[in-house]
C-alpha cells in the first residue's frame, strides 16, 4: 500500500510519498499554503497513485494541540472530501527540529521547502515503522 505524508503548514505544506510497498517514506514536494493547496496535494496523491494520508497532528510538550491544529482539522476533511482517501494522524513532534539535522535539511539559507518536505517524509516514517511494528 502506498501513502502520501503531510506536514501541514500555514505558510508551506511539506509532502512525502512511501515507495510501492509502505516501507519507506520519501520527501516529494512543497507546497504553498494557498486557496489552491488543497487540489494541488489531492492532485500529488492522484499522481503518486496513495491508498492513504498521514498527515501530522500538532501537539505540545503537554500533548495538547497547538494553534496550527484547528487549521489541520479542517484541512483534513477537506482532503478527505476531496481525495475521497482515508486519512489517519501521526505525531509530528519536533519533526521540523530532525528534519533540519537531517543532511537533507542542511541546504541553506532559503532551502525551507526541503525542510518541509523532509518533515514530511519523518512524520510518514514514523507511520510506516509503527504500523510494521504491528503486523
Amino acid at each position: 500500500m502506498k501513502y502520501l505524508g503531510i506536514d501541514y503548514g500555514t505558510k508551506r505544506i511539506g509532502v512525502a510519498v512511501s515507495d510501492d510497498t509502505g516501507s519507506l517514506a520519501f520527501p516529494l514536494a512543497t507546497v504553498v499554503s494557498d486557496r489552491d493547496a488543497l487540489s494541488r496535494v489531492c492532485t500529488l496523491a492522484k499522481e503518486n497513485r496513495v491508498e492513504a494520508i498521514i498527515l501530522g497532528e500538532s501537539k505540545n510538550f503537554k500533548n495538547e494541540p497547538n494553534p496550527v491544529m484547528e487549521d489541520i482539522e479542517q484541512f483534513k476533511k477537506d482532503i478527505e472530501g476531496l481525495s475521497g482517501l482515508p486519512v489517519t494522524y501521526e505525531s509530528e513532534f519536533m519533526t521540523s527540529a530532525q528534519a533540519l539535522r537531517h543532511p537533507q535539511g542542511k541546504q541553506g539559507e532559503g532551502e525551507s521547502k526541503d525542510l518541509d518536505a523532509s518533515a514530511a517524509a519523518i512524520i510518514l516514517q514514523s507511520y510506516l515503522d509503527r504500523r510494521g511494528n504491528r503486523e
